[in-house]
């Protein structure tokens, strides 16, 4: 083992890019939503632009699952693929 903290350790990466913590979110929390018959785009957008929970049904631990997220990541994946779309 080498014991020579002046050098560099590497570690191992895995190939693949994990998968995306917030589109899973978005995705679940946007069938959350279609179910209870609310519009996705409306209270997402909502939720985003004010921080208030409310806007997003608590049903199937929507609303639980959108708080793990800053709005600012939510709205980074939703740009994203925004993005991906139309290229």
């Amino acid at each position: 083992m080498n014991n020579n903290i002046n050098e560099t350790q590497y570690f191992g990466r895995l190939d693949k890019e994990p998968e995306n913590e917030a589109k899973k979110i978005l995705i679940a929390v946007s069938t959350a939503l279609k179910e209870k018959g609310y519009n996705p785009v409306n209270q997402i957008v909502g939720y985003i632009l004010s921080g208030d929970p409310t806007y997003i049904t608590s049903y199937m631990n929507a609303r639980v699952m959108i708080r793990k997220l800053e709005r600012d990541e939510l709205l980074e994946e939703l740009v994203k693929d925004y993005m991906e779309r139309n290229e």
